[in-house]
């Protein structure tokens, strides 16, 4: 076999013993089910499909269209809604969409800082700024690590933005939407939430209802609290035509051509488990952050947000900075197989030597964690952070506390026959 083959094949083989015997812990991951991977290896990874179901500019498309079609349908049911498009290949896509949609360059938008947990799309160097718009953040509450209400609305009826931009990478309560209801209406803005970490808790009913809340349009990847494969979505309950036009529009021919059909697929296996199984998931999510934010406490670590329950999502921010700093301390768990990712926290100004470390349960209670397994977690977090025992004998306890953890949960779980489907084709 081809020496560069045979390395890949062995580096990937390794990645995934190493996960199989890890916390995964970075609150952007999931892992698939079964049922949905099967459609990452199916032939639809080798086709193309440009446009709409039944106006391709490729022939050979009517299974495609069939599945499109349904995958469409149940993103609407799942998230009540006029307008799913699931062509974004990613979360990232998708939010270029609405800038292409929905805003010109010079054009002002309003949005979460980065140092306030705002995703880089929407900075000067991401999407935003390469759009050339011009990005007004809103003034922050670190004690509730949620925008400041009065003082927010207060900024939206002064620079009257274009698009009132919402949504975070340090996701950890609802956006106060209603709050700001009548700021929006007296500026005649545009209201976009990036729901990208709290997809499967918004369909869930765990979280916030944005598109109930005053949100115009949602956009999102599909494989953090939403366990599907990573790509990208789109969604809005508007009845205005020419409005949904512009961001369909805006997704194709924005910024897609081909929409990666076997993601599209996937997806639609995650969204029909959803369904069935979401509710129960988001619930277990937030129940696990909540008792794992109380747990790391008990052992020691600095929580934001502890006064407001540390969190209503998937997501803690944690203070490392007595400890080491989260560059040190992230790079200190994942010698023990625990992985999560250094953050910036409000008060940092540096990307590269933040504060703070960031965690998610989404996988952990993906793999059937309940609140007891977060005493558990986080005790061997405080024995690595805090005691500063060696990693490695730490990573022989986390390894058997993955022993029985091990099983894709809240998912369809595949028969003989569907173990046989896993293959190639031709």
């Amino acid at each position: 076999m081809d020496e560069n083959v045979s390395f890949i094949e062995e580096q990937v083989d390794r990645h995934h013993e190493l996960f199989s015997r890890s916390l995964p812990m970075i609150a952007s991951e999931n892992v698939i089910s079964p049922l949905a991977r099967e459609m990452l290896l199916s032939d639809f990874g080798d086709r193309y499909a440009e446009g709409l179901p039944g106006e391709r500019y490729y022939e050979g498309n009517v299974f495609v269209d069939e599945v499109e079609r349904r995958v469409t349908a149940l993103a609407r049911e799942l998230f009540r809604c006029r307008l799913a498009d699931v062509r974004p290949i990613s979360g990232t896509v998708a939010n270029l969409a609405v800038y292409y949609a929905l805003l010109e360059p010079g054009d002002i938008m309003t949005s979460v800082a980065l140092s306030h947990g705002a995703h880089i799309s929407s900075a000067k160097f991401g999407g935003a700024g390469m759009r050339g718009i011009n990005n007004v953040n809103y003034p922050f509450d670190v004690e509730r690590m949620n925008i400041d209400i009065d003082g927010s609305a207060k900024l939206i009826r002064h620079v009257k933005p274009k698009v009132a931009a919402f949504g975070q990478s340090v996701f950890l309560f609802p956006t106060p939407l209603k709050e700001l209801r009548d700021a929006f209406q007296e500026a005649g803005c545009h209201v976009w939430y990036d729901g990208a970490h709290v997809m499967g808790l918004i369909a869930g009913g765990q979280f916030q209802d944005p598109l109930r809340e005053g949100a115009d349009v949602i956009t999102g990847s599909t494989h953090k609290t939403l366990p599907g494969p990573q790509h990208g979505i789109l969604l809005s309950d508007s009845a205005d035509d020419k409005f949904v036009k512009r961001l369909m529009k805006g997704v194709f021919p924005g910024v897609v051509s081909n929409h990666h059909l076997h993601a599209m697929a996937a997806l639609g296996i995650t969204l029909a488990e959803h369904l069935q199984f979401g509710r129960d998931y988001a619930a277990q999510i937030v129940k696990n952050a909540k008792a794992l934010g109380q747990a790391l406490v008990e052992q020691g670590f600095k929580v934001l947000a502890e006064k407001f329950g540390f969190t209503e999502s998937h997501a803690l921010a944690i203070d490392v900075s007595a400890h080491g700093g989260g560059a040190e301390i992230s790079l200190e768990f994942e010698k023990a197989n625990i992985i999560t990712n250094k953050n910036l926290l409000p008060w940092d100004t540096s990307s590269v030597h933040p504060s703070g470390v960031r965690v998610g349960t989404q996988e952990l209670t993906r793999l059937g964690m309940r609140e007891a397994q977060m005493k558990d977690v986080s005790d061997l977090m405080a024995r690595v952070a805090i005691k500063r025992e060696d990693p490695r004998r730490v990573a022989a306890d986390v390894r058997e506390l993955r022993r029985e953890f091990n099983t894709v949960r809240f998912c369809f779980q595949p028969g003989v026959e569907a173990h046989k489907r896993h293959r190639l084709f031709h």
